[in-house]
Parts: C-alpha cells; sequence; structure tokens
C-alpha cells in the first residue's frame, strides 16, 4: 500500500459519509473515493442476491477505476449481506461497519448486554445480534424507520427529532427489561444517527455508553492500514473525489450535513440496471 493510500468508501446513499468523515479525520494524508448508489437505494427493500449484486458493482468500480487500495463499506445492509461477495469480487482488504461496532460494544460493556438501534433492514437482518454474539454479548435490537427521513430532513436538533428518539428508546427500554437484561451500552447501528449522537445521549439512562459506528470504523481501519502505511505528522492534503448514480444535486445539498464540510464537486457514474 502506497505511502498516501486510496482508500475507497461505498454506500447506497449518504449516511456513509458519516464514515468518510471519521476516515478522514485519521487518514489526512489518503486519497478518497466515496460512491453513492442513490439510483438504486434503498438496498433495504432488496433480495440479498440484489444487494450483492449492486454492492460488487460499486466497490468494483472504486478499485478498478479509482485504484482503491483499501475498501470501506459505509453501508450497513451491504456489510449485513454482501460482504462476503464483496470480499470476493475485488483484491484488495475489505472493512464493513457492523464488526468494528460490536467489537467497540464489547470494549464497552460490563454487564455484556447491549442495545443496536438500526434500520429495518439491518436489524431484519440480525447482523448485530450476530457479531455481537460473537463477542459474547447479548444484543437487543430495535429498528427506527422514523430517524433517517428525520436526519435527511434536516431535524437533527429538533423537539420533534428528540421525542421520537425517547419514544424509540423507552420501548427498547422496557423490551430489555421484561427479558431480564442489564444493558449498558447502545450502538448506532446507522450511519445516519452519529448526526442525531447528542439528542441520543441525552435520552439515554446515566451511564449507559453510546457506541457510533462511523468512528468504529475508522478506528478499525487505523488500525488494519497503520501497519502498512506511515502517517505523516500534519499533513493535510486529503483528496476526495465523491460519486453518485443519480441526483448528483441531492448529493451536494444532503452531503455536506454528513460530511461536515462541502462535498464539493459530485460526478456521475452510471453502473447499470
Amino acid at each position: 500500500m502506497s505511502a498516501s493510500p486510496t482508500i475507497g468508501v461505498f454506500d447506497s446513499g449518504f449516511g456513509g459519509l458519516t464514515v468518510l468523515r471519521a476516515l478522514i479525520q485519521r487518514f489526512p494524508q489518503a486519497r478518497f473515493a466515496f460512491i453513492g448508489d442513490t439510483a438504486r437505494l434503498p438496498y433495504g427493500s432488496k433480495s440479498r442476491r440484489t444487494i450483492a449484486r449492486y454492492a460488487v458493482e460499486s466497490t468494483q468500480f472504486l478499485v478498478r477505476e479509482q485504484g482503491a487500495e483499501f475498501l470501506v463499506v459505509a453501508c450497513n445492509t451491504a456489510s449485513a449481506l454482501a460482504l462476503d461477495a464483496i470480499e470476493a469480487a475485488v483484491p484488495v482488504p475489505v472493512l464493513g461497519v457492523i464488526q468494528p461496532g460490536a467489537a467497540v460494544a464489547r470494549a464497552s460493556s460490563r454487564t455484556g448486554d447491549v442495545l443496536v438501534i438500526a434500520t429495518d433492514a439491518t436489524v431484519h437482518s440480525h447482523a448485530y445480534a450476530a457479531a455481537c454474539q460473537t463477542q459474547g454479548l447479548r444484543a437487543l435490537e430495535k429498528a427506527c424507520p422514523l430517524l433517517v427521513p428525520l436526519v435527511e430532513e434536516g431535524w437533527t436538533n429538533h423537539p420533534v427529532t428528540a421525542q421520537v428518539i425517547r419514544i424509540y428508546l423507552d420501548e427498547l427500554l422496557a423490551d430489555a427489561a421484561a427479558q431480564g437484561l442489564n444493558p449498558d451500552t447502545l450502538v448506532l447501528g446507522c450511519t445516519h444517527y452519529p448526526l442525531l449522537r447528542p439528542l441520543i445521549e441525552a435520552s439515554v439512562p446515566p451511564g449507559m455508553r453510546v457506541i457510533d459506528s462511523a468512528e468504529s470504523t475508522a478506528e478499525a481501519a487505523l488500525r488494519l492500514i497503520n501497519g502498512r502505511v506511515a502517517a505523516t505528522a500534519g499533513c493535510t492534503n486529503t483528496l476526495i473525489r465523491c460519486f453518485a448514480t443519480d441526483s448528483v444535486e441531492k448529493f451536494q445539498r444532503l452531503g455536506s450535513r454528513f460530511l461536515g464540510r462541502p462535498v464539493g464537486d459530485v460526478e456521475l457514474v452510471d453502473l447499470g440496471g
């Protein structure tokens, strides 16, 4: 891997830009290529076979066309249902967002009981529950379908959003108590949710730690890549290229919220049907 590696980041939409944001903070010397497969979202309503095909096409574009030397699958649905297919299709290391979140939850939890909030598709895959089980944790998952549209509406600090979060978490905590669980950690299992972290932290019980899967994934990438790349202190020559398969204007508008900075020009790419 080169001293200034090209890191490819893939998502079905915009949420993965929170992962890119965390990666940029840790790899200021790297080049980044991000693709959002916006023409074919939401992935959650598709079959596993179709999700795998879409994900492979996007990640092969990053490797073949953009020279990515390391891939981050910043999409919970694709990480849950297509990671094996992606790994088989590209000749570079691949990192998803689910295992890193589970690993950090293991390091955080003293009781061994954790909560996960995510989208319907991710919860129905039970990928977080399985990843947590491999870490010796018991995980209770809950779908929170209203949170993604609230984030994309820009209501990240709105009283309505705060109330919705409280309702979801109250239901989840009641379910945990009914099952005899004593959770002390909450995993954010959707890359939109970091934008809601202050509201979520204000709604959890005192002492409960909130795990941001975007940060967890970036830390895992740092551990995996750091042995291959010598970080350059003070280097901030980060180059970012963003691609979308549809609606580049919408990508530019929404993307800045997730990335925390202007995304710049977004290039349209056609990956087929």
